[in-house]
């Protein structure tokens, strides 16, 4: 699930892992961190995907965003859908490994509104670096033309539809473990 900054990711993470049953969430804020705001492709491959993608348990340090530093490790066992939600989800380097790749569809100006308020005052001055990192990011490597479903929250629940790519295509392969027919 790719998105603006306060778009719901997390919030609609979690229903959908519940929906689907108890799917892991790997939170990308947690890889991210203060100097590596979309560095961190290498580390999201080394310490998780390679690891699931051979059927093993993935290690990864979250970031603590107010202590500023990594934490203790913690585990992330394969499983059949992990859900991976985070600004820069649906990145070009990242496309050919994804299922389907989710973009919440709020205007950025909103979200970012969304995500000021939510954080508050204590993170006043990183969103003013935030905003000018998140639009040269998108600018650079969007990711919302490749989603292949828009998710719009609405007063009670969510509205799920097709996005602008919908199908696989040349910036967004099937991987083997997908059924080609399922993908349409």
């Amino acid at each position: 699930m790719d998105g603006h900054a306060g778009s719901g990711k997390s919030t609609f993470a979690g229903e959908l892992a519940r929906a689907l049953g108890g799917a892991p969430v790997l939170h990308l804020d947690d890889l991210a961190s203060h100097d590596e705001l979309f560095t961190w492709t290498g580390r999201l491959s080394a310490q998780v995907l390679e690891p699931l993608a051979r059927g093993a348990v993935a290690h990864y340090s979250p970031y603590d965003w107010r202590e500023r530093r990594f934490g203790p490790a913690r585990a992330l066992a394969p499983a059949p859908v992990v859900l991976v939600e985070g600004v820069g989800a649906g990145r070009r380097a990242l496309r050919p490994r994804l299922a389907r790749l989710l973009w919440m569809d709020l205007p950025r100006a909103r979200s970012w509104a969304r995500g000021r308020s939510r954080d508050g005052e204590e993170q006043r001055e990183f969103w003013d670096g935030w905003v000018a990192a998140e639009h040269a990011h998108f600018a650079d490597d969007p990711s919302q033309p490749f989603a292949d479903l828009l998710v719009r929250q609405r007063d009670e629940g969510y509205e799920v539809v097709p996005g602008p790519a919908g199908t696989a295509g040349p910036d967004h392969t099937v991987t083997h473990r997908d059924d080609p027919s399922a993908m349409c």
